[in-house]
C-alpha cells in the first residue's frame, strides 16, 4: 500500500464508505485518510476497488465493523446514482448519504418519487477533475481550492447539511450552497454549455487538410480542449440536465441566427456595426468571469517570450522572473510550426508589463509584445 500525506483531523470523524472509486471516489477516499478519517470502499468492478485499495484510499468494505458509517459517498455515474443512492439510504438507515455527481435536479425527483428517507441525503458536486481517469489518476489534493457545490432539499436536516459542507471542508475544497435546480442551470451555463460548443467546434475539424490544420494556434486549441472529454459521461450528463442545456441553447441559435444574417449580407448599412456589437457583447461577458482566487475580474497585460526547444529553458526563465521579482498571473505554452522555438505566453499585471520585457532583454532573452 502507498503512502498517503497526513493532514491531521478535520471535522468528520467516520467512518466514511465511498462507493465508487473512480477518479473522484479513490480522490475523495485519500483525502479523506489525510486527514486521518477512517474510510471504506466498494465498487462493482473488483479491479478498481482492489487498485483504490493498493494506493492506500480505504481498505474494503467488507473489512467494515462495528458502528454504521457517519457518512456514505456515492461517487456513482449519473445515470445510476438514484439507484446507488436509495441503496444507501436503505442499507444504512443512521447514515448521512451524499452523492457527487454533476447534476441534482433529477436525482433529487427521482428519490422523491421513490419515497427515500430524504432528510439524511444531500446532492453535491465538487468542481475537479482530471484529463486522466480512474483510481490510479486519484489524487488526494485533487479538491484543494476547488468549488464544492453542496445542495441541500427542503427534506435535508441541519445535521445532514453540515456532515454534507464538513466533507468538502475537509477535502479543502471552497464550499457553496445552491438549490438543486440553481445548481443545474449555473453549470448548464459555465460547464456544460461549453462542453457542447467545445465539441460541436472541433467536430468541424474531422475532414478539415492537414496542411489546413497546420495553421492551428493557441486559439483553436483553447476552445477545444475540452473536446477530449469521455463521450460516456457527457451523454450522462447532458441527458440528465438537457432542460436547462436546451434553454440557453435557444439563445445561442438565436445568435447564430443573427451573426449568419449580417454575415450573408456583410456590406449592408448596420451589418458592421452589429458585427461589433456581438464581439463587445462577448468582451463583456468575458470581462465577468472572477479572476485568480474567486476575486473580481482584473486586465492583465500580456508578452511572449521565444525559448530555446530544449530541456530546462522554461524552468530557467521562469525562475528569472522570480528573481525580477514579477509574479506570473498565467501561463500558456505554444510552438513555432517553422522553427525549433517554443512559446511562453506570460500574463502580468499592467504596472509591471514594462519592466518585465525590459529586464529579461537585458538578460538575453527574446521578448515579442
Amino acid at each position: 500500500m502507498s503512502a498517503f500525506r497526513t493532514y491531521g483531523r478535520g471535522h468528520l470523524n467516520g467512518p466514511v464508505v465511498v462507493i465508487g472509486t473512480g477518479l473522484l471516489g479513490a480522490s475523495i477516499g485519500l483525502g479523506l485518510r489525510g486527514r486521518a478519517v477512517p474510510v471504506y470502499l466498494s465498487d462493482p468492478s473488483p479491479t478498481n476497488q482492489a487498485v483504490a485499495v493498493d494506493i492506500g484510499a480505504g481498505l474494503p468494505l467488507a473489512e467494515l465493523e462495528g458502528a454504521a458509517p457517519e457518512l456514505v459517498v456515492v461517487a456513482a455515474p449519473p445515470d445510476v446514482t438514484a439507484d446507488v443512492v436509495a441503496g444507501a439510504l436503505a442499507q444504512y438507515p443512521e447514515s448521512v448519504v451524499v452523492d457527487i455527481a454533476s447534476v441534482k435536479a433529477d436525482i433529487l425527483a427521482d428519490l422523491r418519487a421513490r419515497g427515500a428517507d430524504l432528510s439524511r441525503y444531500v446532492g453535491s458536486h465538487p468542481m475537479a477533475g482530471r484529463e486522466k481517469s480512474g483510481p490510479v489518476a486519484a489524487r488526494g489534493e485533487l479538491f484543494t481550492s476547488m468549488p464544492w457545490v453542496v445542495c441541500p432539499s427542503d427534506e435535508s436536516s441541519a445535521e445532514a447539511t453540515r456532515v454534507a459542507r464538513a466533507l468538502a471542508s475537509d477535502l479543502g475544497a471552497v464550499v457553496s450552497q445552491f438549490t438543486a435546480d440553481e445548481h443545474d442551470e449555473a453549470v448548464a451555463l459555465v460547464s456544460h454549455l461549453p462542453q457542447v460548443m467545445s465539441s460541436l467546434l472541433a467536430s468541424r475539424l474531422q475532414g478539415t487538410p492537414l496542411h489546413a490544420l497546420s495553421l492551428a494556434g493557441n486559439g483553436l486549441r483553447d476552445v477545444t480542449r475540452i473536446a477530449a472529454s469521455d463521450p460516456t459521461l457527457w451523454v450522462q450528463i447532458l441527458g440528465g440536465n438537457a432542460r436547462k442545456v436546451v434553454e440557453i441553447l435557444y439563445g445561442v441559435r438565436e445568435d447564430l441566427n443573427r451573426l449568419i444574417s449580417t454575415l450573408e449580407a456583410p456590406g449592408a448599412p448596420g451589418a458592421r456595426l452589429d458585427l461589433a456589437q456581438l464581439i463587445s457583447e462577448g468582451n463583456a461577458g468575458q470581462a465577468r468571469i472572477p479572476g485568480k482566487h474567486g476575486g473580481p475580474p482584473q486586465a492583465y497585460s500580456w508578452l511572449t517570450v521565444l525559448v530555446d526547444d530544449k530541456p530546462g529553458q522554461i524552468a530557467l526563465l521562469l525562475t528569472e522572473i522570480g528573481e525580477i521579482g514579477v509574479n506570473v498571473e498565467d501561463l500558456r505554452l505554444d510552438h513555432s510550426s517553422g522553427q525549433n522555438v517554443g512559446m511562453v505566453e506570460l500574463s502580468v499585471l499592467p504596472n509591471k508589463h514594462d519592466h518585465l520585457i525590459e529586464a529579461l532583454n537585458d538578460r538575453g532573452w527574446r521578448v515579442l509584445q
